[in-house]
């Protein structure tokens, strides 16, 4: 996953960029009944967690990509001895396991922060791009619980089995987050060969047995994770451009590529290469050891790509299958010394777009080299929890109906029929305006109006289009919550 850009910078433009990719995607229903019924479960959990954590963390770099020779901003080498030279950065990169030491590391912590706020599932880190596993593998030594890595000793040294365990114990999902690509596997990025960009540096058709090496090290270690670690509800794909390709395609765009996306070095942006996974084949396994797998083929357009992903990006309207947007908390998805957060408002307002729009939010938050969250990940998921706890029910196990949204007025509705509003609070407001005026809903005659939090029945006036509803002083000096109020709307006429 790209480096983030700011955070303040994201929220401006997730409407400016909504259209972009994921609305025009092609999707695939899943045919497996019990997946069928998992995916449905999911979508009616709407929150999740996800960590980005790895040695990198330690430089406060973005994850991974700074080893890829491409020609992009964030695969800029800024750390090391000597970030000029190429390969003596892959050294120092590399290095740093032998640095990697999270003595702080306390999941625990973490599982039930996740559960305060509200989080009903998570995805974690098991391996990015740079091939460092943050789990007991046994098929590659650059791995947390190596002996060159300090904290191989520590009790809690395999740190996949240590989250898992804790947010388990919360009763959070557990999803893990695999790369298909490993930068750091000789089967991928051949050390014959020079890295030419983040594909493997040498033609599978050329080297169909070397090829064939990596699809057998990347299925072992998949299943590993599916057959070591207890119950995985979602395996989390990343690494998109890893597919096989259809022939004549991979010609007409790789002479595209040529003529329109060379950069300024001649360096050739996003080239295409055929590097065919054999996904039809691991996921049938991954489901005979995990029945019901949830699984995300990033990207993939197909049957393997249970949901999809908008990456930075908050839809603009409904999407036509699942989705859920990732979104990092503060900062980059790894982990950025002094990175800012979202304030608790802008938090909740993020959930209540998308859950009106029918998605989730899987939010980022990235651990430090010594295996803490900042204490401002703490007070976000703390302004989550509080305002959770009064308007839990208006946000999980409920669809999207339209209008969605109106103004700063999101709506959602349950099975039951209720329909809920959600006021959120413009800039400068911090309680409930006097009078709501909504203008896409209407009401059914003797509806009880009440406000989450509160057993008062309110007051409230039908218009031709829309109504009006009362929110008395008294409950207006004494809100339930911050940031946002829900109006529960028994019935209304359709």
């Amino acid at each position: 996953m790209k480096k983030s850009i700011a955070i303040i910078a994201l929220l401006f433009s997730v409407q400016i960029f909504s259209q972009a990719i994921y609305e025009d995607e092609r999707y695939v229903p899943e045919t497996d009944p019990l997946v069928l019924k998992n995916l449905e479960e999911w979508q009616g959990k709407k929150f999740g967690l996800l960590m980005h954590w790895g040695t990198y963390s330690q430089w406060g770099i973005v994850e991974s990509w700074s080893i890829c020779p491409e020609d992009y901003g964030w695969c800029e080498r800024k750390k090391g001895s000597n970030p000029s030279n190429y390969n003596d950065y892959i050294k120092d990169y590399e290095g740093l396991r032998k640095t990697f030491n999270p003595v702080k590391f306390d999941p625990e912590k973490w599982a039930k922060a996740a559960k305060y706020a509200g989080m009903k599932y998570m995805v974690f880190t098991t391996k990015h791009h740079d091939g460092f596993n943050m789990y007991d593998t046994k098929y590659s030594d650059y791995k947390i619980t190596s002996k060159d890595v300090p904290f191989h000793s520590n009790p809690k040294a395999d740190v996949l089995k240590e989250v898992f365990n804790a947010f388990r114990t919360e009763k959070i999902s557990t999803g893990a987050y695999f790369s298909k690509p490993d930068w750091h596997s000789e089967y991928y990025w051949d050390p014959y060969f020079p890295p030419f960009d983040r594909n493997v540096n040498y033609d599978p058709a050329l080297y169909p047995e070397k090829w064939q090496k990596y699809v057998d090290f990347t299925h072992n270690q998949i299943m590993e994770i599916l057959t070591n670690y207890g119950k995985v509800d979602i395996l989390w794909l990343d690494g998109g451009w890893v597919r096989k390709r259809d022939q004549v395609n991979i010609k007409e765009n790789y002479a595209e590529k040529f003529t329109e996306n060379e950069s300024k070095n001649g360096f050739i942006k996003h080239r295409v290469v055929d590097q065919d996974p054999k996904m039809d084949e691991l996921v049938a396994k991954a489901r005979v050891k995990q029945p019901g797998l949830i699984v995300v083929d990033r990207a993939v357009h197909g049957k393997n790509q249970n949901y999809l992903t908008p990456e930075g990006r908050v839809p603009a309207k409904t999407l036509p299958y699942p989705w859920e947007s990732c979104i990092p908390a503060g900062g980059g998805w790894s982990y950025t010394p002094d990175a800012q957060y979202l304030t608790g408002r802008q938090g909740i307002h993020m959930l209540v777009d998308i859950v009106a729009k029918g998605g989730n939010l899987l939010l980022n938050i990235a651990p430090s080299p010594e295996g803490e969250w900042d204490k401002a990940a703490y007070d976000l998921l703390q302004a989550y929890g509080d305002w959770m706890k009064v308007n839990s029910t208006a946000i999980y196990n409920t669809k999207p109906i339209e209008p969605y949204k109106e103004e700063n007025i999101c709506f959602t509705q349950n099975k039951a029929g209720n329909v809920y509003a959600f006021y959120l609070a413009k800039d400068g407001e911090n309680k409930i305006p006097a009078e709501v005026t909504v203008k896409s809903i209407s009401p059914k005659k003797g509806t009880k109006i009440t406000l989450l939090g509160s057993k008062t029945a309110l007051k409230w006036t039908k218009f031709d289009k829309g109504f009006k509803v009362l929110i008395p002083e008294s409950l207006r000096n004494n809100l339930p919550c911050k940031e946002a109020w829900t109006l529960k709307i028994e019935a209304i006429n359709r």
